[in-house]
């Protein structure tokens, strides 16, 4: 599946290969390519923003969760996403 990011109205963040490898690693890169170009747009975004590496690995890891256990979006209920 190809995710059209075509409407983001954000700017677009790359993946950084300690994201990449992580979802890897886990994983849950599937999970992370089901999600809409927005919510993938925004989990990079909100991670690489972060200006200490210690939150950067706090919201790696909040992302990964969310991604593994469906159902939830930056804390918010979304249930699109859940797992049946």
């Amino acid at each position: 599946m190809t995710t059209d990011f075509s409407t983001l109205k954000r700017p677009r963040y790359p993946m950084p290969a300690f994201v990449r490898h992580a979802l890897d690693g886990r994983g849950l890169m599937a999970a992370y390519r089901e999600r809409p170009a927005y919510q993938q747009n925004d989990y990079l975004g909100w991670i690489e923003r972060a200006k200490r590496q210690e939150t950067k690995e706090k919201r790696l890891r909040q992302m990964l969760d969310e991604l593994e256990t469906g159902g939830v979006y930056m804390n918010m209920r979304h249930a699109s996403s859940e797992k049946q």
